[in-house]
């Protein structure tokens, strides 16, 4: 299959490794992967900030951009969830999120990984409610070998980064990460993973700035890594 990445400007300036990553895993299965160059912020950021002209602007750029695409990827439910709500349903509909085109698309659970890890997930909000992905990232985690894959408790509340919610709500984003982490550290992971970098951005700050030993890594470094080449 040939398949478009869409990487999300947040793993472009921030977390490249995730994107590598996410193109390292498909290939491996076989499949052409292609980055259409003129891809820019699929708009969700403006929008949740109250700019919705410039937001739906650029989710009409990005139907544009991706309009020739068989089928698009993204290391990113959150980004995905944008262009599922504001994009026409013609483009939308070819739009999947890693673990959802791995699990349900292409009904791919073992990608072949290696991560000799204790690990815990962290479902993210709109991967949670938004793409309701239920438990395909958990299904791809479980089918890793060497790992020990440990129940994270509350795992539906939410971290409390929520974009632009944690700059206009402070104080009550920094509440919900000190659940979030509390959680995390009581699991006595090694690594924390989820598919969103925004939601490991929050955390991992959180965790960095406590000096807690806990490692966030993307589901997809999780998934690109093999004995033969460790990927995070």
């Amino acid at each position: 299959m040939r398949i478009a990445v869409f990487i999300t400007c947040l793993t472009d300036t921030l977390f490249p490794q995730a994107g590598r990553a996410t193109v390292r895993v498909l290939e491996r299965l076989g499949h052409e992967l292609v980055f259409p160059e003129d891809q820019t912020c699929c708009g969700q950021m403006h929008l949740n900030t109250g700019y919705r002209d410039e937001g739906i602007a650029l989710a009409r750029r990005f139907e544009r951009v991706f309009a020739g695409a068989e089928v698009v990827v993204s290391p990113s439910a959150s980004c995905t969830a944008m262009v599922r709500e504001h994009c026409s349903p013609e483009v939308a509909s070819r739009v999947f999120e890693l673990s959802e085109l791995l699990v349900e698309r292409l009904g791919v659970e073992d990608v072949g990984a290696h991560y000799p890890h204790r690990v815990t997930y962290h479902p993210t909000c709109h991967g949670l409610r938004g793409l309701r992905l239920g438990d395909a990232p958990l299904r791809l985690l479980r089918a890793v070998h060497g790992i020990e894959l440990v129940e994270l408790a509350q795992a539906e509340e939410c971290c409390g980064f929520g974009g632009t919610f944690a700059v206009k709500n402070a104080d009550v984003s920094a509440a919900m990460l000190e659940d979030k982490m509390r959680h995390v550290l009581d699991t006595g992971a090694e690594v924390c993973t989820a598919g969103d970098a925004s939601c490991l951005m929050h955390i991992g700050g959180g965790l960095s700035r406590a000096a807690r030993p806990v490692r966030t890594v993307h589901l997809a470094e999780i998934l690109a890594s093999t004995a033969e080449e460790p990927f995070a």
